[in-house]
């Protein structure tokens, strides 16, 4: 049996760590060819995305397995979120250990997390159209797809996804 996941608020010294397995993960999965692409060079500068949004980690055993970014509307990192909800991006679980249960154990405290905030009645995410193994955790927890809300990577032809989960009664 694996030891228990434990998933917390990102401190400084997970930085590293966290930009390992976000380049692993995205590159793992054939989002990115390279590391050196813009766009995968953002996600590793843990240290200024940790300034402007909320970054968690998913830990086993003091070895750190796991991370996201949360979000609320008007947020640097809020890509989708209305009003309402509270966003996540760049759920990422280390390759090593995908399918441990570290992606759910995030899902399960963004989710717990939503719904002891004020004023939040849901959470949203986006995600590949292509990323089947995410889309399986995200409606295993019970998210739903809104198609409406899809939208394009600007100045690219990549469609995103939007899933939402309600956490209050509307």
């Amino acid at each position: 049996m694996q030891p228990q996941i434990t998933v917390r608020p990102a401190v400084p010294a997970d930085f590293a760590a966290i930009a390992r397995i976000t380049r692993d993960a995205y590159l793992a999965a054939g989002y990115f060819e390279s590391a050196d692409h813009p766009y995968m060079k953002q996600i590793q500068d843990v240290a200024t995305r940790a300034e402007r949004a909320t970054i968690w980690v998913a830990e086993r055993a003091g070895t750190i397995v796991g991370s996201v970014t949360l979000a609320l509307a008007g947020e640097k990192y809020a890509d989708i979120a209305l009003n309402d909800e509270l966003e996540f991006r760049m759920l990422v679980v280390d390759p090593a250990v995908q399918r441990s249960g570290a992606g759910l154990a995030m899902v399960e405290a963004i989710i717990a997390h939503a719904r002891s905030l004020n004023g939040i009645r849901a959470v949203a995410l986006t995600t590949g159209g292509t990323w089947e193994s995410a889309h399986g955790l995200y409606r295993k927890t019970g998210f739903r797809r809104v198609p409406e809300r899809d939208w394009y990577v600007p100045g690219t032809d990549i469609k995103l996804l939007v899933f939402r989960l309600d956490v209050q009664p509307a």
